[in-house]
C-alpha cells in the first residue's frame, strides 16, 4: 500500500520539480525553516542529522516559510547561499512555501493532519517544526520548533534499524 505522502510534488530552490515518490524506502525528515529566526542554528543540527544518517536512509528537507514574523524574506538564490555560507547545508532545500491557511502547500496540510500538534491542533506554529516519516511514507512523529534536531536520533535510528 503506497502512502498519499508519495502523491506530493515539490519544488527545489532552483524551481526544478520534485516527486516525493522519489523517496520512497528513505526516513524523511520534513523542517520547514526559516534563515532568521531564533531557531536558524538548527541547520547546523539537521545537516548534522543529514551527513551522520544519509547513507543509511535518512532523507531531510527544507522549506522555508515566511509565515513567522516574516523570518525568511529572501528569494530562492539567497536561500541557498546563507544555507551554505552559514551552515554548509548540503540537504535538499526547497521552494518557499507556505504551510498554514488557505495557501498551504498540500504537502504540509498532510504532514499537520496526520501528526497533530498540541492539544490535537493542527497548525505549525513557529519555523523548524520537525515531521519524522518512516520508509513506507507514514506520518511518525511531530516535533515542536524548540526540540533540538540531536533529538531526535534515537527515533531515526529505530525507523532506519
Amino acid at each position: 500500500m503506497s502512502s498519499e505522502l508519495y502523491q506530493f510534488s515539490v519544488q527545489t530552490l532552483s524551481g526544478k520539480p520534485v516527486s516525493l515518490d522519489a523517496y520512497k524506502g528513505k526516513v524523511l525528515l520534513i523542517v520547514n525553516t526559516a534563515s532568521k529566526c531564533g531557531f536558524t542554528p538548527q541547520y547546523e543540527g539537521l545537516e548534522k542529522l543529514h551527513q551522520q544518517y544519509k547513507d543509511r536512509g535518512l532523507m531531510v528537507l527544507g522549506f522555508p516559510c515566511n509565515q513567522f514574523g516574516g523570518q525568511e524574506p529572501g528569494e530562492a538564490a539567497q536561500i541557498q547561499e546563507f544555507c551554505q555560507a552559514n551552515y554548509g547545508v548540503s540537504f535538499p532545500m526547497h521552494a518557499k512555501v507556505e504551510v498554514n491557511g488557505e495557501q498551504a502547500h498540500p504537502l504540509f496540510r498532510f504532514l499537520k493532519h496526520e501528526a497533530k500538534g498540541v492539544l490535537g491542533t493542527e497548525a505549525i506554529k513557529w519555523n523548524f517544526t520537525k515531521f519524522l516519516v518512516d520508509k513506507n511514507g507514514r506520518v511518525i512523529n511531530r516535533y515542536a520548533p524548540a526540540t533540538k534536531p540531536e533529538e531526535l536520533s534515537r527515533d531515526i535510528e529505530a525507523l532506519l534499524a
